[in-house]
């Protein structure tokens, strides 16, 4: 009997430990909100009953550094609701509160620091969802989440946090409200919740619900959150007026009477926000203010192609995620050589007017920009799952001031009246299992002055399809890609023009694939890509297939990086997560990847590694190389005949610092060695200094040495070069030195209110020697002039060269294309958000630039001294706006 009694007793601890260990080590099924009537006063002390009188969730589990060990640190978690608002407060215990890092930093700053964070999916589609965040010092940091691991931090939300540091350790109370947010009305809603704490200074990162770091999906993991009864969408009627006051003081031509250097300009207009539904919301403006408050940085482009820049007007990259096309489904889309074609880049709404200067003109002043009248966006869920999205925005008619030779003054039109149209609509199925989307563009043009169509599309329209879809129920392999054609329109002079373009160049005289058509009055081709990934485990594997057709043309509302490709890789690798003896994580992957043009010519081939690691002490290094075989270059010759491209070989390497520190640093190196004698190098450091919790600098100079043995110099007409159909393809050996670098300074006097400072000095040089030319087509057979029965000659900044002496070749004359150029810019910002979501910027900008014709740096003079001395250009801003929510 004692025995018996003594096993049932057993059985019960047993069944008790089971039961309590399951409770410890997975998180709550579901976590109720708790309705509240009392008045939460929002100042990060937690002194309201409703704190006091409620258990909270005190579960949380490690990613980093263990993943799945229980925190270092308590956390204890409340969530209460009433008409209007989401509460949030925690309790963030910590055992040594002299310790907690509470660095300061303007909104959405990536910064070290302890922080604490709540992630909502109010849809509940388990993909997509809103973010909020408060460091210990009070920072903000909001946006939103997509494709279930993604997230964007573009999205400015208006709520109000407070952080507190206290004996036990900080503690934050967060008012959200249901405005701000987009669900649908249910008698009982549910929808997804989770929590993040960073304790910093262990490198720890905690979750209700975390996603281990061999597995992929984040939203589709939240913990169901219950008990908002009553809650309602509202229409989410939001004002944003503005009002801006701009002075110029910038170089101009001497004597000009539309502009002697010094403007001021004064504007007005406002943003609107409205809840068409509980799940759409347009947004507009009207006279918008589209100013940029950073500036781009200077680069050097020596090719014929685009550079491009990031979008940073706000209007534009806020909800720019649901605009996103072709990556969707998958946590992880590589590329080699390969650059995604993008049907809507933003920034093509607004650019520099188009049209040339007119003949005869003394002097021409040309807006900076095309004015935009308006714009609207109309953003949200339809139906079943449907995502929508839709931009339109239209470009006032720009005209320039003239005055021509003769005296006379007018008005000339440099661009025309352009509206600009983006659809984009995308359905998830099965949980986000799969997903099928389509994007159409359309860029529509008026005229009034027909010259303008020999240099501007009059149309065009594009239009794509993508999605996904996983192959297991679990996750583990997914299927993504997206296929979409253009059709460009305009006159017979411009879709010529556009045939020879840097992307198209149908002009070459060995391209079989594609017709140069003189009399063609539109452009029509085709892109797509399709990749397959798997999302966890550690075993890492990626392949993707790509193509875009020569006609293929999307850069009236997109931007195209080139086409005439067809692109493939294959690669793999394995990651350790877990923490050993020495390293807390180290990766090592490689590819094989190769590209052909439509004609099948090899353009690009070779084999690639990349190892990382990162040390216990959060140190990190790695390395890494590739090796090109021969291949055939279709760019070289810049619209004429193929030539090869030697073997050759990359190799590039890091080492950084761990970045919680005070000091931290990143040092980087790489170096090209081509079989034809071409070398590269770069030399580049990173340098980050906090010397207080609301104050730090950075700075970021780097040296590049590029040497390539054959350089572009220029294409001339040559009836003796007959193996190069006509044309002497002249290059030269180049020695390119280049320096640059960035200083940053941050200086956050409160979470409301910060100054940052921003400059970049730049300076290249390109000396040119050894000129010489392309002896025939399909090889890399170069001929130096000067050498056998050829001449080259230099007189008064002039080079001469003839490629026979006395036979038939023409004489050749090129002015001499050394250079050194010289660049300082920077801005200064002062944001003062004076009011949640009211904004008032001082803004100082200034630049200079110069050129010289010389081929070398000078270290003991880098700038010379009519750089210097010259009148910069200044741009002094002042805008202030204010926010009101009905």
């Amino acid at each position: 009997m004692r025995v018996a009694c003594l096993l049932h007793v057993y059985f019960i601890i047993i069944i008790s430990t089971l039961l309590f260990a399951n409770n410890k080590d997975n998180p709550p099924d579901k976590i109720t909100a708790i309705q509240t009537h009392q008045e939460i006063t929002i100042d990060g002390l937690l002194n309201e009953t409703i704190w006091k009188e409620n258990k909270g969730i005190s579960y949380f589990k490690q990613r980093n550094p263990i993943e799945g060990s229980d925190p270092t640190q308590k956390t204890i978690v409340y969530i209460a609701y009433d008409d209007k608002y989401l509460y949030i407060a925690a309790h963030l215990y910590d055992s040594s509160p002299d310790s907690i890092v509470a660095r300061l930093g303007r909104k959405d700053e990536k910064i070290d620091t302890d922080l604490f964070g709540v992630f909502i999916d109010p849809y509940h589609d388990k993909r997509s969802g809103f973010y909020f965040g408060l460091s210990a010092a009070g920072t903000y940091y909001d946006g939103v989440l997509f494709n279930d691991d993604w997230d964007d931090d573009s999205w400015d939300g208006v709520w109000i946090g407070e952080a507190k540091i206290n004996s036990e350790g900080w503690s934050v109370e967060m008012r959200i409200p249901f405005s701000q947010l987009r669900f649908k009305e249910e008698k009982h809603p549910v929808w997804g919740i989770n929590f993040r704490r960073d304790i910093n200074r262990n490198g720890e990162e905690v979750f209700l619900t975390y996603t281990p770091k061999n597995e992929s999906g984040f939203v589709s993991r939240f913990t169901d959150l219950v008990g908002l009864e009553g809650i309602k969408p509202s229409k989410n009627i939001q004002f944003l007026p503005y009002v801006r006051a701009k002075s110029e003081h910038i170089q101009t031509q001497k004597g000009n009477p539309f502009n002697d250097g010094s403007r001021q300009q004064f504007g007005f207009g406002a943003d609107f926000k409205y809840g068409i539904t509980s799940n759409i919301t347009l947004d507009g403006t009207i006279n918008p203010d589209f100013g940029q408050v950073e500036v781009d940085p200077a680069v050097i482009n020596l090719s014929d192609f685009e550079t491009f820049f990031s979008e940073r007007r706000p209007f534009f990259i806020e909800g720019a995620s649901i605009f996103r096309f072709g990556r969707g489904g998958s946590n992880s889309n590589w590329g080699f050589n390969w650059g995604d074609p993008s049907f809507f880049y933003s920034r093509r709404i607004g650019k520099a007017p188009t049209g040339p200067r007119p003949n005869s003109t003394e002097f021409f002043d040309r807006p900076d920009g095309s004015r935009i009248l308006g714009a609207g966006k109309i953003t949200g869920k339809i139906g079943d799952g449907w995502n929508v999205g839709l931009v339109t925005a239209v470009t006032d008619r720009e005209f320039a001031d003239v005055q021509y030779q003769d005296g006379k003054r007018g008005k000339y039109e440099v661009e025309p009246l352009t509206s600009y149209n983006v659809l984009r609509v995308q359905k998830e199925f099965n949980e986000g299992r799969q997903g099928l989307g389509l994007i159409s563009t359309a860029a529509i043009r008026k005229f009034k002055n027909d010259a303008l169509r020999d240099y501007i599309n009059s149309e065009a329209y594009s239009f794509g399809l993508d999605g996904w879809t996983f192959l297991d129920k679990n996750k583990t392999w997914v299927i993504n890609g997206y296929t979409g054609f253009s059709s460009v329109h305009g006159n017979k002079v411009k879709i010529t023009d556009l045939q020879r373009d840097p992307r198209h160049r149908f002009q070459r005289p060995d391209f079989k694939y594609a017709t140069f058509d003189t009399n063609a009055t539109s452009l029509n081709g085709y892109a797509g890509r399709f990749a397959i990934n798997k999302q966890k485990g550690n075993w890492i594997f990626n392949s993707a297939l790509g193509f875009i057709d020569p006609g293929f043309d999307t850069n009236d509302l997109g931007f195209l990086w080139r086409t005439n490709l067809v692109n493939a890789h294959i690669a793999g690798g394995y990651k350790w997560t877990e923490p050993d003896e020495y390293f807390r994580q180290i990766t090592i992957i490689g590819s094989a990847f190769g590209s052909q043009d439509f004609d099948g010519n090899n353009i690009g081939q070779g084999l690639w590694f990349n190892a990382r690691f990162t040390t216990l002490s959060y140190n990190y290094f790695g390395l890494g190389g590739s090796y090109n075989p021969a291949s055939k270059n279709i760019n070289r010759t810049r619209g004429g005949p193929i030539t090869l491209n030697k073997a050759g070989i990359v190799f590039f390497s890091w080492v950084g610092t761990d970045s919680r520190k005070d000091i931290s640093a990143n040092l980087s190196a790489d170096l090209y060695n081509g079989e034809s004698g071409s070398k590269s190098y770069g030399l580049n450091l990173d340098i980050n200094w906090k010397p207080s919790d609301n104050f730090s600098l950075s700075l970021s100079p780097g040296f590049n040495w590029n040497f390539p043995d054959v350089q572009w110099v220029g294409a001339f007409s040559d009836s003796g070069a007959t193996r190069t159909y006509g044309t002497r393809y002249v290059f030269g050996e180049m020695r390119q030195i280049t320096f640059s670098s960035s200083f940053r300074a941050n200086w956050t006097f409160s979470p409301v209110l910060s100054l940052q400072v921003y400059v970049q000095p730049l300076i290249s040089s390109g000396n040119y020697s050894h000129f010489k030319y392309l002896a025939r087509g399909n090889s890399y057979d170069f001929r130096e002039f000067g050498g056998g029965s050829s001449s080259l000659g230099f007189e008064n900044g002039f080079y001469s060269g003839n490629a026979d002496g006395d036979g038939p070749a023409e004489s050749l004359s090129w002015y001499n294309p050394d250079f050194t150029i010289t660049s300082l810019r920077g801005n200064a910002v002062l944001r003062w958000e004076y009011l949640p979501g009211s904004t008032f910027f001082l803004v100082w900008t200034q630049s200079r630039f110069g050129y010289e014709n010389i081929g070398d740096i000078r270290f003991n003079k880098p700038f010379p001294d009519r750089f210097l001395n010259n009148q910069p250009d200044n741009i002094f801003l002042a805008k202030l706006t204010y926010w009101l929510g009905i």
